[in-house]
């Protein structure tokens, strides 16, 4: 063979060598760049439950402030006169001139921020501390705005036998200005034989209403 011949033979050899090594990333070869790899499409974002309220509902109203000179008075020189009520058999004294407001067995009385509330319907039979604890104390934490239970004790009034409940609520709101006061309750359940009735009594807290509350309590009669 011709010498050149063979030269380029080879040369050319030493080309394609050269080639197949560097597409083999053979030595001295820089190193590939590695393919990207695929992302993994973000997921979907799911919905994040609320968390339910810690705050508990309403429970009712919160108690106004007690005032430190209550209003309420019921003056010590006011006259007392006599009430009957036929559909309930029974009968106590009021305050002069204090509004009336009488349906069927029941009868309310107020002036002012003062008032008396009686009635011989929904009283127990023949009621005990235990017994006025058990249901009474329930009913009127149910039913009375910002009730504060203060007392429940035995009594004994010249109508009958029974139990005392002294407890606090706000007072319904005044029709003009809308303005609540804290009262104070004396609730007596009294039972003379097969006759009952309930006599609240009632006014602002701090009031002295002491001996105007003896003389309605005691005057109570059943019949």
């Amino acid at each position: 063979m011709n010498p050149s011949m063979r030269n380029v033979h080879v040369s050319f050899a030493g080309v394609s060598l050269l080639a197949v090594l560097a597409g083999c990333g053979g030595t001295g070869a820089t190193s590939p760049t590695p393919a990207p790899t695929s992302t993994p499409a973000a997921a979907a974002p799911t919905s994040t439950p609320v968390p339910a309220s810690d705050s508990p509902e309403p429970a009712g109203q919160a108690p106004v402030p007690v005032e430190s000179n209550p209003p309420g008075d019921i003056p010590d020189n006011l006259a007392f006169v006599p009430y009957r009520n036929s559909a309930g058999s029974y009968q106590f004294t009021f305050p002069e001139g204090w509004a009336r407001t009488e349906r069927g067995t029941a009868v309310t009385f107020t002036d002012k921020l003062n008032g008396i509330d009686a009635d011989t319907a929904g009283v127990p039979a023949a009621p005990t501390v235990a017994g006025v604890r058990k249901t009474e104390v329930p009913r009127l934490q149910r039913s009375q705005p910002a009730f504060e239970l203060r007392s429940v004790e035995a009594v004994t009034v010249p109508a009958g036998a029974g139990v005392r409940v002294v407890y606090r609520r706000n007072s319904a709101p005044d029709p003009v200005t809308g303005r609540q006061v804290r009262d104070e309750v004396e609730s007596y359940l009294i039972a003379s034989g097969d006759r009952h009735i309930r006599l609240d009594l009632f006014g602002p807290v701090g009031a002295d209403n002491v001996d105007a509350y003896r003389t309605i309590s005691q005057s109570l009669k059943l019949s």
